[in-house]
């Protein structure tokens, strides 16, 4: 299957990224976030306006290396999509490594696949968090989604 997945290099440490992951996902992902994902079997749920949520069990942490996710609940109640429920049971892997120009990032949302009826939507959302983290971790400032924009 082909898994949605891309990587990211950052010229800053292991631990910075880590800490963005477990610690500041609202700073980058959405500011509607309740919850923990510092520890394993924590749960959190992040938002997006009224009508999309996911709720997101901490599956693993490799400190400074992995971070493993499982989505236990999701909603992306949009009229253009049947499966508004796709993204359950679906599992995101974060992993980090050296790079010669610093630390590399791969992320792999397993499930998401080009099959997936929310593919385009999804992926195209990943891309956009994922310019967020970048900013984030490089600048300290992010551009998650906040509750304005789902108005």
């Amino acid at each position: 299957m082909d898994n949605f997945s891309t990587s990211l290099i950052f010229q800053e440490k292991e631990d910075k990224i880590y800490d963005g992951l477990t610690t500041y996902i609202s700073a980058w992902w959405t500011d509607m976030f309740e919850g923990s994902a510092n520890m394993e079997g924590q749960t959190f749920t992040i938002r997006f306006g009224p009508q999309v949520f996911k709720t997101i069990r901490v599956e693993e942490l490799i400190k400074n290396k992995k971070v493993a996710w499982r989505v236990v609940d999701a909603l992306i109640d949009l009229p253009e999509l049947g499966n508004k429920k796709e993204w359950v049971n679906t599992r995101i892997i974060w992993e980090l490594s050296t790079h010669s120009n610093g630390t590399a990032l791969r992320v792999t949302h397993i499930g998401l696949t080009p099959e997936a009826e929310c593919y385009e939507l999804c992926s195209s959302g990943w891309k956009s968090f994922l310019y967020s983290f970048n900013k984030f971790i490089n600048t300290g400032v992010g551009t998650p989604f906040t509750l304005a924009e789902a108005d």
